[in-house]
């Protein structure tokens, strides 16, 4: 009880103080390629329960499907503000979300990365 009330507390005072630089990050992905400025993949939370990860889209829509490719160390599906967001970790940002409703805790293990039925954009 006492570690949900934590989760919810962190994370929405988390989401209040970061807005802005959500929003910039959000408008940045949007307009430099096409597709949503999210990303959202089907885990396995705490006791196999599928739920909606999201992050900001870092890859140009239609590249999970293309299996990994690298090009002289970098992988070519990855978007300039997208390569930004993967090596400051801003990309995972949204994952505040999934806190706040319950989907993960801010301290604990991170959900399995095994896919559950594939990926869903959003």
């Amino acid at each position: 009880m006492m570690k949900r009330a934590f989760d919810i507390v962190a994370s929405l005072l988390a989401l209040v103080i970061l807005l802005p630089l959500l929003l910039i990050i959000a408008l940045a992905v949007a307009l430099t390629s096409p597709g949503g400025a999210f990303f959202k993949q089907v885990r396995l939370g705490k006791g196999g329960r599928e739920f909606g990860l999201l992050k900001f889209r870092s890859m140009k829509p239609g590249s999970e499907a293309k299996g990994q490719i690298t090009v002289g160390g970098r992988d070519p599906r990855i978007t300039g503000v997208g390569f930004v967001l993967r090596r400051t970790k801003l990309d995972e940002l949204p994952q505040l979300w999934n806190v706040l409703v319950g989907d993960m805790s801010i301290v604990g293990p991170r959900p399995g990365s095994a896919q559950v039925r594939g990926l869903v954009h959003r």
